[in-house]
């Protein structure tokens, strides 16, 4: 016999429940040979030490999924505090994301933002289809930090900087 289960949460209630729970906020960056594309994500978590894997979840309509589809790695962009028209840009659809922002490539060809104080570069092991969205696994394969910064925070529908506690 078996059981048949039933989501018990509206998603307004689901979406509510989860702005309240802060999460650092980066912007993913691929290109899988049609030029690069990227996307906002507050999903990222560290998975495990060694081997030192990453997760990210992606919408599976994002403009940016065919490219993270595709592409056999790419880069992880932490944001700072004060760039939150970054994640806004790319976190806003129909627009060209690229146009206006700072990036470059690396020596391995991931595009990257140029003004972001650390990134990590991961090769792709795994995409998962979770619902509407994918959740990506990836081995962090290099990363480079500039230095300490307040993070970026994405709580309560809207960006601000992490408040350390005294």
């Amino acid at each position: 016999m078996s059981t048949q289960v039933h989501a018990g949460v509206e998603p307004a209630s689901f979406r509510s429940l989860f702005r309240a729970h802060p999460a650092g906020v980066t912007v993913v960056l691929a290109d899988a040979g049609d030029g690069p594309a990227g996307f906002t994500a507050t999903s990222l978590t560290s998975v495990s030490i060694d081997p030192p894997l990453v997760s990210f979840a992606i919408a599976s309509g994002s403009s940016a999924w065919p490219a993270v589809r595709e592409a056999e790695s790419l880069t992880v962009n932490f944001l700072s505090a004060e760039q939150h028209a970054v994640a806004t840009r790319f976190a806003t659809s129909g627009i060209d994301r690229f146009r206006g922002t700072a990036w470059s490539r690396l020596d391995t060809g991931e595009p990257v933002l140029a003004d972001a104080p650390a990134h990590l570069r991961a090769v792709v092991t795994d995409r998962i289809e979770a619902g509407d969205h994918h959740i990506v696994l990836a081995l962090v394969v290099g990363a480079a930090t500039g230095g300490d910064h307040e993070p970026l925070v994405y709580h309560a529908g809207g960006y601000c900087a992490a408040a350390p506690l005294d």
